[in-house]
């Protein structure tokens, strides 16, 4: 391994590769602050150009720099205007949106580059010295435990449920569930619940589900609720000081960053999950590990609650590489598109690809930790300065919010369905809120229901029944965990309001 590593430092640090990593750094962070572009799609933009490069290291570090660029600089939307436009950063708008409108744009900017960086950083050194036996593990996950893993997901649920408000919570989880039916299922291949409209057949994209639950509900309230909108566009929410984070704060975020470090990249490891599921698991855990009085912040600007899935979706995107460079299995939707990359330079990655080109293999992993420093130089400084944004007037600010949406969700089907589906979400987001009903199950169950899904279904056909759920324990370790995740939350409502009694 030793020679391997000093392999790579000397493949990757070389003049044309740092070039490149930190090229694809830079369009990776630019394009993952435009909702509606996330990493899989610069990836597959950036695949024709980058092969022109010819040399496979070169055109890999590029690519892959492109990739954790984007899932770096996808939280800056989310923050700013609350326009989630990648899946593994909806979480960073519970609580980072919230910071901004109390004036707290650039801390919560820094707190999201600290812990991505961190994370990122963390996942890199893990993935050196752990992926041939982290890929062994991941191996041993059948269907079942996929299935039993999206269950736990789907119960992260009760971190986004205020207090008596599981059920609510459940309830727009299986809204989101059924949302994820429409469309085409890879299980039996006939469109379902399109009601004849042939522009559903490839399903509901996650950009306008995630536009409409959040973008236009949010420039809908500011545009008719003028204390909202005077809040908005006072003074204090302009307001770019505060940049810093004190020791008190540095304290409180390092055992968050510690733990979704390695929660976050243990699940990037396992294949088909990704930064979504980690980012979700994520705040839902810090949200259960934290004080009665801690839990009261989360959703409201807590620096843990936006510390726990940057750091989470950072390590997860480091993670997914273990499948995909040992097993040559796809981590995620991103690697997928990368594992073409891999097959266009006639590399086949898997088992041998450490032995017959660990110059290919320990160069990309080496450029990662420049990458991490790069993605950090890049976006600190530019802090004060992205959140300017927040200083534009609201009577600009809606219609750019809007433009974001219409543009994010037209982009990913390029049909004018998606904007008639887009006003839909939206209108349906506005009723939600008015209801007081979470919105991000929802989310969470239309992100999670497709492997939810085909999980299920593959497993019961391969046990030829329900028996997988006692006969594997791994999977029943995973449903039981979840079951907890539900119960915790809704026993202690029942305790608070005894002892209220």
């Amino acid at each position: 391994m030793l020679d391997g590593m000093l392999l790579g430092l000397e493949t990757a640090f070389t003049f044309q590769n740092l070039f490149f990593a930190a090229l694809g750094c830079f369009i990776g962070t630019i394009i993952g602050m435009l909702p509606g572009l996330g990493p899989m799609s610069v990836v597959a933009i950036m695949i024709p150009v980058s092969l022109q490069i010819g040399d496979p290291s070169t055109t890999l570090i590029l690519l892959a720099g492109v990739y954790y660029g984007a899932i770096f600089g996808g939280s800056t939307s989310s923050i700013l205007i609350n326009a989630p436009g990648v899946a593994g950063t909806v979480s960073s708008s519970f609580d980072g949106y919230p910071m901004s409108q109390n004036g707290q744009a650039g801390k919560a900017l820094t707190i999201a580059a600290i812990s991505s960086f961190s994370g990122g950083t963390i996942g890199v050194v893990l993935l050196m010295f752990f992926a041939p036996a982290l890929a062994s593990f991941a191996i041993l996950f059948w269907s079942a435990e996929y299935f039993a893993l999206m269950l736990l997901g789907l119960s992260a649920v009760s971190a986004f449920a205020g207090k008596g408000k599981v059920l609510k919570a459940v309830m727009m989880t299986l809204l989101g569930l059924m949302l994820a039916t429409v469309g085409e299922s890879s299980l039996f291949h006939a469109p379902r619940f399109t009601l004849g409209i042939m522009d559903l057949q490839s399903g509901i994209n996650f950009v306008t589900l995630a536009m409409g639950l959040f973008a236009v509900p949010e420039a809908f309230f500011l545009a008719i609720d003028k204390i909202r909108s005077k809040k908005s566009s006072s003074k204090k929410s302009q307001e770019i000081s505060n940049l810093r984070i004190n020791l008190k704060e540095a304290k409180a975020i390092a055992p968050v960053i510690g733990r979704q470090s390695i929660q976050g990249f243990l699940i990037g490891v396992m294949p088909g999950t990704g930064a979504t599921i980690a980012s979700f698991l994520g705040y839902a855990v810090e949200r259960n590990l934290a004080s009665p009085e801690e839990r009261e912040e989360f959703g409201k600007g807590s620096i843990k609650g936006l510390a726990a899935p940057e750091t989470a979706n950072n390590a997860a995107s480091t993670g997914s590489f273990v499948p995909l460079l040992t097993l040559g299995i796809p981590g995620s939707g991103t690697t997928a598109v990368l594992l073409g990359a891999f097959i266009a330079l006639n590399l086949q990655p898997g088992p041998q690809l450490m032995q017959d080109r660990p110059e290919v293999f320990w160069s990309i992993i080496m450029s990662m930790y420049f990458g991490n420093i790069v993605l950090l130089v890049l976006n600190l400084p530019l802090v004060p300065y992205i959140a300017r944004l927040l200083s534009i007037p609201r009577s600009f600010l809606i219609p750019f919010v809007l433009f974001f949406a219409m543009a994010g969700a037209y982009i990913g089907q390029n049909n004018a369905t998606e904007l008639l589906l887009l006003l839909g979400f939206g209108v349906l987001a506005i009723i939600f809120r008015f209801a007081d009903y979470p919105l991000p199950p929802l989310l969470i169950g239309f992100v999670l229901g497709q492997m939810f899904e085909d999980n299920l279904g593959r497993a019961i056909r391969n046990a030829n029944g329900i028996e997988f759920i006692w006969e594997r324990p791994m999977t029943l370790t995973l449903i039981l965990t979840a079951a907890v995740f539900i119960l915790i939350p809704i026993l202690r409502d029942w305790q608070e309001n005894k002892s209220s009694k």
